[in-house]
């Protein structure tokens, strides 16, 4: 699949249309949920996976942890890709471990209103 032209962000990171999309996915989840943050992963096949903040009295969840947890159950054993949606400016280390669990190749932190902060090839 040929991806159009990258896509520009005020900060000067550039994202093709795949990294992109997650960034748009995960602040769709943030705003759905009214969370603090919004998080979406890409799999090893591409396919995509989003979610919000998990926090009840029982189960708490970063955005990464759920969205991370909702790849495994539907069978993804690596990651291409996260972004993370929310008022910091980096993966907290629990966000951080799940998606290395998976072999998580490119880390991208945006902010709330979308302007990515960060894109990281790890």
């Amino acid at each position: 699949m040929t991806n159009p032209e990258p896509i520009a962000h005020t900060t000067g990171v550039v994202l093709d249309a795949e990294d992109a999309k997650l960034v748009t996915l995960a602040r769709g989840a943030r705003g759905r949920a009214a969370a603090a943050e919004g998080a979406a992963v890409r799999d090893e096949d591409g396919r995509t996976y989003a979610a919000a903040t998990v926090t009840l009295p029982s189960l708490r969840l970063t955005a990464v942890q759920a969205a991370v947890a909702a790849a495994v159950s539907s069978g993804a054993q690596a990651l291409e890709a996260v972004a993370l949606i929310g008022p910091g400016d980096d993966l907290d280390p629990a966000s951080a471990a799940a998606a290395a669990d998976l072999r998580t190749a490119v880390w991208i932190v945006a902010g709330v209103d979308g302007v990515v902060r960060s894109r990281t090839a790890k």
